[in-house]
């Protein structure tokens, strides 16, 4: 099996009996459709009958990145946290490089949901007029930085640089960027800019960096750190220096809408995986950072551990959390207008957290805020 293309072995067999069920029960603050929304509401939502079970898949194909900053879906996939809360719903993984190939999958339907950053989420959703996907939930805050060669020591120094980012309009290629641009270094979709920008893998730009072909680059993590402690680069910006209290979504759960019409069930099933391994995490700090390796040097995910001092420096920049952190996702959204990327968008209902909320008030935990963006 290959790492990209193919799907891992199941981690539980059986069926489980769809049936028609409520989201009403669900419904927090957000809850309420907004003007200009062009939300779907579930099908599952039209009945009052609260009590009734919420309708299940026998599957669930799950998309995530083999990055530090996907440590939840890791951390919950290694302790069994998800296969324990899905139950009889068999879960299948498949793993990406960049958010925009995810999208890809969910919209040519081999995908059902997937943790990516929010560029892509936004891009998949303007594009198919709210019809594809909704963002159910948080996953990290932080975990990126632009990382360069130590003799440029300003921003002014990029001029006539080459950056790597892992895919054009994915969540780095945005933020470099829109970065770019707020300095006054122009930098095109096509055409030739104050800053040349390539997209590659993750594993190729380290790679190209060590040779010397390109000068830095905009990276999550663990890739910003290895960067710099396996080939000697400097941080030039950690972007949480550019957000309010540091805190922006680098990965959140999306969904399909038409899986989440379907199987609400299966959905809240997942959200509760999650919930779980968020409070694991928190609670395990160490054993979750040796999950976190563990998974990466699965063949299928990426093949390779990490050194520890590598490992050490991009787990504390991250931060686990199932509050999407949705005000960082309209800036992201306002970045890739003017990086060029994206039309002004209409971003009602992007969010459905319906689901979410219920179960954290389950857990005796608050409700999350959808910024005004929720179903």
């Amino acid at each position: 099996m290959t790492r990209t293309t193919r799907w891992r072995r199941t981690l539980a067999l059986a069926a489980a009996v769809p049936l028609v069920s409520a989201l009403a029960a669900c419904a927090s603050a957000d809850s309420k459709p907004q003007s200009g929304s062009s939300a779907s509401t579930p099908a599952a939502a039209s009945t009052t009958d609260s009590a009734a079970p919420l309708a299940e898949s026998k599957t669930l194909r799950l998309g995530f990145f083999g990055n530090v900053t996907h440590a939840t879906p890791l951390v919950g996939l290694k302790e069994g946290i998800y296969a324990k809360a899905l139950g009889s719903t068999t879960i299948s993984t498949k793993i990406f490089n960049a958010g925009p190939a995810a999208v890809e999958a969910i919209t040519g339907g081999s995908l059902d949901a997937a943790y990516l950053g929010p560029n892509p989420a936004i891009n998949g959703y303007v594009k198919s007029k709210g019809k594809l996907l909704r963002i159910i939930a948080g996953a990290t805050s932080g975990g990126a930085a632009l990382v360069v060669k130590p003799s440029i020591t300003s921003v002014a120094q990029l001029k006539g640089a080459k950056l790597a980012t892992p895919q054009l309009g994915g969540t780095q290629d945005v933020a470099l960027r829109a970065f770019l641009n707020t300095h006054g270094l122009k930098v095109p979709v096509s055409g030739k800019g104050d800053v040349s920008i390539i997209n590659a893998e993750n594993a190729t730009t380290l790679q190209q960096f060590q040779a010397g072909a390109i000068d830095g680059a905009w990276l999550p993590e663990p890739w910003a750190s290895r960067l710099v402690i396996e080939a000697g680069a400097k941080v030039l910006v950690d972007e949480k220096t550019l957000w309010p209290a540091g805190k922006f979504v680098t990965t959140h759960l999306v969904v399909s809408q038409e899986f989440l019409d379907k199987y609400p069930g299966t959905v809240k099933k997942l959200l509760e995986g999650q919930v779980e391994t968020t409070a694991w995490i928190k609670a395990n700090p160490d054993k979750a950072k040796a999950d976190v390796n563990a998974q990466l040097a699965d063949p299928d995910i990426s093949g390779k551990a990490l050194e520890q001092d590598v490992l050490d420096a991009a787990w504390k920049n991250i931060a686990v959390t199932d509050d999407p952190i949705a005000s960082s996702l309209k800036q992201s959204a306002q970045n890739a207008v003017s990086a060029g990327l994206l039309d002004p968008p209409d971003l009602s209902g992007i969010y459905d957290l319906r689901l979410l909320d219920q179960v954290l008030q389950e857990h005796g935990e608050p409700a999350v805020d959808a910024a005004g963006l929720g179903v």
